[in-house]
């Protein structure tokens, strides 16, 4: 959550995440900004849905999360939902869900890009974290500040991703001092930091430019870095075989010595 506002949810203020699709770039809105888009579980639930929209359609070839408003990305866990919890049972079932939207988000078969602007705290640093690319506007925040907010923890999977991608000094600043960290202070190459006024032609530059590549090249390099994650001695058999074996590489082949562009379709 974000320090500065705790959001609660109400019936009508459940929020949503709209889905759009433009050629070949899958759109992803977080769209409850009068909370800072705090997620409720009807917007982890239509995360999920989108993702396996995402997941089945061959022709997306990029994916770009983004908070409605302009003044954060996701201001983590709607805390309301919470007041239900009696029992640390109640933390392992809200972890094991949690786990389950960021990981469907981390296993997308395509490069996903997290636009943060202003905040992007507790669920929302675990989002725009399991993204591939994040672009953020000057003095946009990180963190997890749960130490001086609601007193809860994260899962073992969610803190090995954190490490995996910003360092243990960082995730301990994070979640031991419980500091937000500004995009300037994180490590080189953990966000790309671009004007707000331009932040539209650079998401729209990056997205031409994965759109472009190699499709089953992307998705195989993403999951073996998905696999060695949890495992160094991974077995990748199947997934070298996959893209050797496929038309796009034959494709490549023969562009190259022809001096054309490739034409991928992912086949």
């Amino acid at each position: 959550m974000s320090p500065q506002s705790p959001a609660t949810a109400t019936e009508q203020d459940q929020g949503g995440v709209r889905f759009t699709k433009d050629g070949a770039i899958a759109r992803l809105i977080f769209d409850r900004p009068r909370a800072r888009n705090a997620m409720t579980w009807r917007m982890y639930e239509e995360l999920a849905e989108a993702c396996a929209k995402i997941a089945g359609d061959l022709s997306i070839r990029v994916a770009v999360l983004r908070g409605a408003g302009g003044k954060a990305f996701v201001a983590g866990t709607d805390i309301e939902q919470f007041r239900a919890f009696s029992s640390g049972e109640d933390g392992i079932v809200y972890e094991e869900k949690v786990e389950k939207y960021v990981s469907a988000l981390e296993a997308l078969p395509i490069p996903t890009i997290a636009v943060v602007e202003g905040w992007a705290v507790g669920g929302g640093m675990a989002l725009a974290n399991a993204c591939d690319f994040r672009i953020a506007t000057p003095g946009a925040r990180f963190g997890v500040p749960i130490a001086r907010t609601l007193g809860n923890c994260l899962s073992a999977s969610n803190v090995r991703r954190l490490a995996a991608t910003l360092g243990v000094s960082v995730v301990k600043r994070m979640l031991l001092l419980a500091e937000t960290p500004a995009v300037e202070e994180l490590p080189t190459g953990y966000a790309s930091i671009v004007p707000a006024e331009e932040i539209d032609a650079r998401v729209g530059e990056l997205c031409d430019r994965l759109a472009g590549h190699a499709p089953i090249t992307l998705r195989v390099t993403k999951e073996m870095l998905r696999r060695l994650a949890s495992d160094p001695r991974v077995a990748d058999a199947d997934l070298v075989r996959e893209t050797y074996g496929s038309e796009d590489f034959r494709e490549g082949v023969d562009a190259f010595l022809a001096k054309r562009p490739p034409v991928w379709r992912g086949k």
